[in-house]
């Protein structure tokens, strides 16, 4: 009996497997792909997908224990509904055909046939390469649940995660990555420094301005109060999470399993580490002790500072982008809170916004071919600050357009008394940590 089940599934095996090669031969003259590239792709893409779970730990550990399930949550829901969003509209955007220089035209709801995709020029089937690009479009929503924590309508959120997952994100994706005028005039994203974490960053910047401090974060006289999170272990877990998961984010968007994935994951590392070790030093100094949740994100900002320039940079210029971004995290963090008063919790407009800017414009100075630094002149120097300000113009002007509306139709923030009970019970009706007692006002109980 066994001997005939084996048999069966022999066969079967054996007819899939020639059955899958008559459909390669009938493609060939129009349609080829390598399997280990496509192997690659998705495990990278697979990697990057994890690395929602590193920025829900992050944004959860960096706030306070009533809002963690209100985090979670968020970050479930901007993977969820920009997996149909960008598959539905946003693709289309960013890689259909160019109108203009400024935005996609076709391959909507998937529809991409095999012969425009064979023009498109990359050795992986369109869907290995969509669902990449997808979890890209998840991560730059996903920046933004940050700096709105704590007092953030769900409802509203959910509005706006859909909205940068259609259009903001693609279209900006588009300009650099879809063949866009940017990408003309010869501008370098290689994995997303401006395209994913700036645009997510200064969209951060303009939600957590017009929704305002959460309560009790400023004095009247302006002067901040520290509103500590309360886990930093678990924020200390989230960016290991998101460093494991930047080796597919960066080394990924070769999109190619071939001999540049040993540097570019070197110089990913490289600069992750300088950037946590030059906040480690600076905090010492300034702070007298080490801070651990400045140097974690010093870690990130390291991260978000390279993806630019990952595959262009040598590894003494990684060290160096490392460096630059640890000193921004730092200063940024407080021209963020101290000047513009403008409240984030998990420092993602730093990080994100303002490293990811320093991170593409570095470019212009240590790429081996064409930076200030190499013997490039300024060239490529002009072209990454035109970018990064049109790229800040562009989200800045729509992300400010959608969250005035949302404020106006729906509302953005929840009401004084959710926010002092906390978003778990005011929004979803539920407590994180069911079995630890947290301070709750007993109406709501």
């Amino acid at each position: 009996m066994k001997k005939k089940i084996l048999l069966l599934v022999l066969t079967v095996l054996v007819f899939v497997a020639f059955s899958t090669v008559a459909f390669a031969e009938g493609e060939e003259a129009t349609y080829e792909f390598s399997a280990v590239d496509t192997v690659w792709v998705l495990v990278a893409g697979f990697l990057v997908f994890f690395m929602q779970a590193g920025f829900a730990m992050v944004e959860a550990g960096f706030t306070r224990a009533k809002n963690a399930s209100n985090i979670i949550m968020k970050n479930m829901m901007d993977v969820a509904i920009g997996s149909i969003a960008f598959w539905a509209v946003g693709f289309g955007l960013m890689f259909g055909a160019d109108k203009l220089g400024l935005v996609g035209s076709s391959w909507f709801f998937g529809s991409v046939s095999t012969s425009s995709w064979a023009e498109f020029g990359i050795t992986i089937p369109f869907e290995a390469f969509m669902l990449f690009q997808t979890v890209f479009a998840a991560t730059a929503a996903t920046i933004v649940s940050g700096a709105m924590a704590e007092r953030t309508k769900f409802s509203s959120y959910i509005i706006y995660s859909f909205v940068i997952s259609i259009v903001i994100y693609p279209i900006v994706g588009h300009w650099i990555w879809g063949g866009g005028w940017l990408n003309g005039l010869g501008f370098t994203d290689f994995a997303g420094s401006t395209v994913v974490h700036s645009v997510g960053g200064w969209a951060a910047l303009v939600g957590a301005s017009i929704l305002g401090p959460r309560i009790g974060k400023y004095n009247k006289d302006g002067k901040p109060n520290a509103i500590p999170g309360h886990s930093i272990t678990l924020g200390a877990l989230g960016v290991f999470i998101l460093w494991f998961g930047w080796f597919g984010f960066n080394p990924g968007s070769e999109l190619a399993a071939d001999g540049a994935l040993g540097l570019i994951a070197m110089t990913t590392n490289l600069a992750a580490a300088a950037g946590g070790v030059t906040v480690m030093f600076i905090t010492w100094v300034r702070y007298k002790k080490p801070d651990v949740s400045m140097t974690l994100n010093g870690v990130l900002g390291g991260l978000v500072g390279i993806t630019a320039g990952c595959a262009a940079v040598d590894m003494v210029g990684a060290v160096f982008i490392g460096i630059i971004a640890g000193f921004f995290v730092v200063f940024g963090v407080e021209f963020v809170d101290r000047v513009l008063k403008v409240d984030d919790p998990v420092g993602a407009v730093t990080v994100h916004g303002i490293c990811g800017a320093v991170g593409t414009i570095s470019v212009g100075l240590f790429a081996v071919d064409g930076g200030l630094f190499y013997g490039g002149g300024i060239e490529l120097l002009g072209i990454q600050a035109l970018g990064v300000v049109a790229v800040a113009a562009w989200t800045m002007g729509t992300a400010f357009v959608l969250f005035k509306t949302i404020k106006a139709v729906v509302g953005l923030r929840v009401t004084k008394e959710e926010e002092e009970v906390g978003l778990d019970i005011g929004e979803h009706g539920t407590e994180a940590y069911g079995d630890f007692q947290i301070k709750t006002p007993s109406m709501f109980i």
